[in-house]
């Protein structure tokens, strides 16, 4: 079975917004900055950074970054264009 991540908030309930499939990515959304995702990976100075101003606002909003059980949401995927068509038709 697969996994995901998300928040959870002060009251227990999960905050489907910020699923994703790994832990980085739901901290990345849960921070107002963005974060180079490949910098998140190469820099230890740069991470440290990013811990902080996660963990910053995870305590003022009182949440957790927690792990789930299930498949995180896809995406939709976009009509190619004979499938565009064929809907209009």
């Amino acid at each position: 079975m697969s996994q995901a991540w998300t928040v959870r908030d002060r009251e227990g309930n999960l905050l489907p917004c910020f699923t994703a499939a790994s832990r980085l990515e739901v901290e990345r959304r849960v921070v107002p900055t963005h974060y180079d995702a490949f910098r998140l990976h190469v820099s230890s100075s740069y991470r440290e950074i990013f811990a902080r101003d996660v963990a910053r606002v995870l305590a003022h909003k009182d949440w957790q970054v927690v792990r789930i059980r299930g498949k995180p949401p896809r995406r939709p995927a976009r009509a190619n264009r004979s499938q565009r068509e064929l809907t209009l038709n």
